[in-house]
């Protein structure tokens, strides 16, 4: 099992298998059995496809929640981390250094929902000491995707 392979399918999980082989220079049935390989062993973890919603249609409204806590007792954050990440509105969650401990990306339908959602669920949750919430406004780039749409020509136009 190769690391060259994990970066192949980090960037491309649909590349076909014959294709990987020969760029790594293995067989299919290699190429196959180590990524079974590494499925098995959880380094894999899932194949997501990175979409532009707004362009679909779909609006919704995404927030970085900056969530102070105090540690509980033998298990310190983990819990309450647990607690948080089970909600279907959070996508992300991270534990911090800094001047927060958890770093929370939750998406909603509205600005509304999204305040209702850390207001009513979040900040009510025990060890939960502070929030500050972070809207994200337009994305440019995500996962080390550029999210523009085609590259607009910005050359003044020259008439005779």
């Amino acid at each position: 099992m190769s690391r060259e392979l994990l970066e192949i399918l980090e960037h491309d999980a649909r590349r076909d298998v014959s294709e990987i082989a020969k760029m790594l220079g293995q067989s299919e049935y290699e190429v196959e059995r180590n990524i079974k390989r590494l499925e098995d062993d959880k380094i894999i973890l899932a194949y997501n496809a990175l979409i532009d919603w707004e362009k679909f249609g779909d609006e919704s409204v995404t927030a970085i929640i900056e969530i102070s806590l105090t540690p509980q007792r033998e298990v310190g954050f983990d819990a309450i981390a647990e607690r948080i990440y089970r909600f279907d509105e959070v996508r992300t969650v991270y534990l911090m250094s800094g001047d927060f401990d958890l770093l929370v990306i939750i998406e909603g339908k509205s600005l509304k929902e999204v305040a209702n959602f850390v207001a009513t669920r979040l900040s009510t949750i025990d060890g939960v000491t502070q929030t500050r919430s972070h809207f994200l406004l337009k994305p440019y780039k995500k996962d080390g995707v550029i999210l523009k749409n085609e590259e607009q020509d910005r050359r003044l136009v020259v008439s005779p």
